[in-house]
């Protein structure tokens, strides 16, 4: 089986029309694929979320994983260009549907693709992933360990950037996946319970599985929060949820 794969920076048009940088990773196979938005942690545009852009190529799909910090810094190091949008209040909720809008329409527009699309979010981008589903048509939606969907923000803490979206939760418009650690605060057990809850009032399409011993970042494998073992369950959730939804 031919499984060769693209991967390749590349410019899209986000919101509003502006063009920003993008890592693009794609089947070499003619198709038809599906497509999946890629949002990045708050840490940033960086190579452990192209890595992870990569392998749903492997997998058979094209991603696309936008550079949301693009405006506040651009061509800087993942780092800076974190606390560079940090500094400025992290990346505007006004804005994202219109970077997740505009790399749909990417991967929509390329010969390869079925036209069906996903989008999943790892920490910040968790909580952009759910934010996406209720905002941007979509057939799919994973949400990893996204903060401040539900509950309160820490007065002082990083958290204090975003404000929680719970209110938007009735307007999620494809099915939704969660993945979460118990050993997690932001979002703890009780927000995920609040979450799912809400979830359920409005009749939406979700499943969530939590892992025991796992916190924030378990699918990060270069830091300490790395568990193997969540994040191989996880990984194995997302492609059976993408592959329900996202098909030919």
């Amino acid at each position: 089986m031919y499984d060769a794969i693209l991967a390749e920076t590349v410019t899209m048009q986000g919101d509003g029309g502006d063009e920003i940088e993008a890592y693009l990773a794609r089947p070499m196979s003619p198709g038809p694929h599906g497509g999946v938005v890629v949002l990045h942690h708050m840490p940033g545009y960086d190579i452990q979320t192209k890595e992870i852009t990569r392998n749903f190529a492997a997998h058979g799909y094209n991603a696309l994983m936008p550079n949301l910090y693009h405006r506040e810094a651009p061509g800087a190091a993942p780092d800076d260009a974190a606390a560079a949008a940090r500094a400025k209040g992290g990346v505007p909720d006004a804005r994202l549907p219109g970077e997740v809008a505009g790399a749909a329409a990417y991967l929509r527009g390329l010969t390869s693709a079925n036209g069906k699309i996903g989008v999943i979010g790892y920490c910040s981008g968790g909580r952009q992933s759910v934010l996406a589903a209720a905002t941007v048509p979509l057939d799919a939606a994973v949400d990893c360990y996204g903060g401040m969907v539900t509950g309160a923000p820490p007065e002082g803490s990083v958290m204090s950037l975003f404000s929680p979206i719970k209110h938007l939760v009735k307007d999620v418009s494809c099915p939704l996946l969660g993945l979460f650690g118990m050993d997690d605060a932001y979002p703890s057990p009780e927000h995920v319970a609040e979450l799912e809850q809400e979830l359920k009032a409005h009749g939406k399409t979700f499943e969530f599985h939590s892992y025991e011993g796992a916190g924030h970042g378990f699918f990060s494998v270069n830091r300490p929060s790395y568990r193997p073992e969540a994040a191989t369950d996880g990984w194995n959730h997302i492609f059976t949820w993408f592959g329900r939804y996202l098909s030919s």
